[in-house]
Parts: C-alpha cells; structure tokens; sequence
C-alpha cells in the first residue's frame, strides 16, 4: 500500500517538475533575447563612437560635441563613453562578465541623461531621457536577474569589484554632470555686418 502511493505521489511530482524546467527554459530564452537587443544596440552606439561606424563621428567629432557640454578633454571622455557602451554592450549581449558589461552601460547612459536629457519633457521627441531610461530598465532587469543560461558567464565577478565598479562609475557621471558648458560664442548680427561693410565703402 505504502509502495503505491509513493508510486502515485512520484506520478503527481513529474510532470509539475517537468513544467519548472520548461519554465525556466522560457526564462532563460527571453533573458537571452532581451542581453542580445540590449547589449547589440548599446554596441552599435559605442561603435559610433569610437570607430565612426553606422554613420558615427568618430573619436574626434565625438570629442568635439563632448567638449561643447563641458566635458574636458573632450578625447578621453569620448574614449570613456564609446568604451562604455561598446564594451559594456558586447558584454551584455554575450552574457560574459555581466556584472562589468552592465555597469559600462549604466555609466553611458546616465550620463546622457545628466548632460544631454536634463530639464526636458521625457520623450525621445522632446529631447527627452526616454531611450536611456528604456536601457536602464533592462540593464536594472539583467542586474536582479542574471544573465540566463544561454550565456558566456562563467567568469563569476567578485562582489567588491562589483561595488568598487559601481562607484567608479557613479563618480564619473557626477563629475560630467557637475562639469560646465562653455558659454556660446557671440553671433554677429547679419544686419549689422552688412551695415559696417557699406559705411566701409
């Protein structure tokens, strides 16, 4: 009597076992899919960049913009930035050394937010943070669940290099962020040219 109803209960517990492993393979396949958008798109955008591809300018016309936001030298904070999203998305969408990969991300776009979103209405068609927010929340996402099983990761990051990454990069987006843009050079006024060049003649 005691042999049938273990066989029963072995019976019940099978199939509910074999739906927590189906589940978890779902999980896992949409962690994968949200690593590979992510981290491939934030990739593209480092390599804008760093490497002027997919229509980008490159270190030196990303230094230029850079530097008209206050961020001084323009170079090595367009270096930074490109490395932040390039890096940190190839590693986010391999799943490799994910806790790294996510933090170069979260320093690239929080400091666009601080240094080019500030003080807009949200939307993205307002000038707004809507697209660093969206790339927050997924990378908050990855962070609280892991990169998945079909990753990369089997390098496992100490925590304290976690931490010591976080403040790293918090420090850096509040150094940009407190950072001041030059004031705009002064326009002549085209009227008033045109007005000197006449009394000139």
């Amino acid at each position: 009597m005691a042999k049938r109803q273990q066989q029963r209960m072995a019976f019940m517990v099978k199939p509910q076992q074999q739906q927590v492993v189906a589940d978890d393979g779902m999980r896992d396949l949409g962690l994968l899919v949200l690593r590979a958008a992510v981290g491939s798109l934030l990739a593209g955008h480092g390599a804008q960049k760093l490497f002027g591809a997919f229509g980008g300018y490159g270190v030196e016309g990303t230094a230029g913009w850079l530097e008209s936001l206050g961020l001084k030298p323009g170079k090595q904070w367009a270096i930074a930035a490109g490395a932040g999203e390039f890096g940190g998305g190839v590693l986010t969408a391999l799943g490799l050394a994910t806790p790294v990969g996510l933090l170069g991300a979260t320093g690239a776009m929080g400091m666009a937010i601080a240094k080019t979103h500030w003080g807009k209405p949200l939307w993205v068609t307002a000038g707004g943070a809507e697209l660093p927010l969206t790339n927050l929340a997924a990378v908050a996402a990855l962070a609280l669940a892991g990169p998945g099983r079909y990753s990369l990761d089997r390098l496992r990051v100490p925590r304290w290099v976690s931490l010591v990454g976080l403040a790293a990069t918090v420090a850096a987006v509040a150094a940009g962020a407190l950072s001041q843009a030059p004031p705009p050079a002064p326009v002549q006024d085209a009227a008033h040219d045109a007005l000197q060049s006449e009394g000139a003649d």
